[in-house]
């Protein structure tokens, strides 16, 4: 079973304040983007995991593509293994989701391929707890995030955005990006889309992040910000010719870049419904 594992970029995310169990209360709007990863998943007789992946690092017992098979074969005592290869397209740590699409695809995928017929409370519970953005990613298209992030509330679908996406070569973890925001300044009652209470504290303390955003405006952006907890770069253009114009400009600097599209929550299902 081969299967595309999408991105998400976040659209608007707000801080609202330090939970008593370490986490943030959040409100955020996620959109799935075309850009995605490739799993591919075999059954194998000898009851084990393996991953194989083009990043080396990536196959490792930490994956969360790793910890959840392992966890849905115990669950239901599964007596054969798995072998999954992760071909990643998606920047590590980056903001985009890509771990987390990875888990909940891995979810979904064996689900089918294992004729597990699991019930949506089941998946939900899984994803919550291994990430705060899985849930999100046994939805897809657009879609409202609350909690810390896990409660997932579906949204119609808006009109494709076409951006681009500027990774400076960073890799920021979602904990350090959350233990650099100050609650007390974000934006409780900010109203509207592009605005990310993460950002101040990561242009802070990678000029890398701050230098990118500026370079997008320059460049011709009308609204910039930072997807996630970063380090990507979201620019939204009027004009595709500057948008292209731009793209040349980080790729001859080698510095990565996406022209990339919102996907829909129908195209983004529908990869899953044709396993089936």
């Amino acid at each position: 079973m081969l299967i595309n594992s999408y991105a998400k970029i976040n659209l608007f995310l707000n801080v609202i304040n330090k939970r008593n169990d370490g986490y943030h209360e959040i409100e955020t709007l996620f959109s799935t983007i075309n850009l995605h990863d490739s799993l591919k998943f075999v059954l194998t007789k000898k009851p084990e995991i393996q991953i194989l992946s083009n990043i080396p690092e990536l196959a490792s017992v930490n994956n969360l593509v790793y910890k959840i098979a392992q966890k849905v074969l115990s669950d239901f005592e599964v007596n054969r293994g798995i072998k999954i290869y992760l071909r990643k397209r998606i920047p590590v740590a980056a903001g985009l989701g890509g771990g987390s699409s990875n888990a909940a695809t891995t979810i979904m995928a064996l689900n089918v391929l294992l004729d597990l017929k699991l019930e949506e409370n089941y998946m939900h519970s899984i994803a919550a707890e291994y990430g705060s953005d899985i849930n999100f990613f046994l939805t897809g298209g657009f879609a409202k995030g609350t909690s810390r992030g896990e409660l997932i509330t579906p949204l119609p679908d808006i009109p494709e955005i076409e951006m681009l996406l500027v990774n400076p070569g960073l890799a920021i973890s979602s904990r350090e990006a959350y233990q650099l925001v100050n609650v007390d300044d974000a934006n409780k009652n900010h109203a509207g889309w592009w605005y990310n209470s993460l950002e101040n504290g990561i242009r802070n303390r990678y000029a890398a992040v701050n230098d990118v955003l500026h370079t997008l405006k320059e460049l011709g952006a009308s609204e910039v910000m930072m997807s996630g907890s970063g380090p990507t770069c979201i620019g939204l253009f009027e004009h595709r010719s500057q948008k292209s114009s731009a793209a040349q400009y980080f790729t001859s600097i080698k510095m990565w870049n996406a022209t990339v599209k919102t996907l829909s929550r129908s195209k983004y299902q529908e990869c899953f419904q044709n396993l089936s």
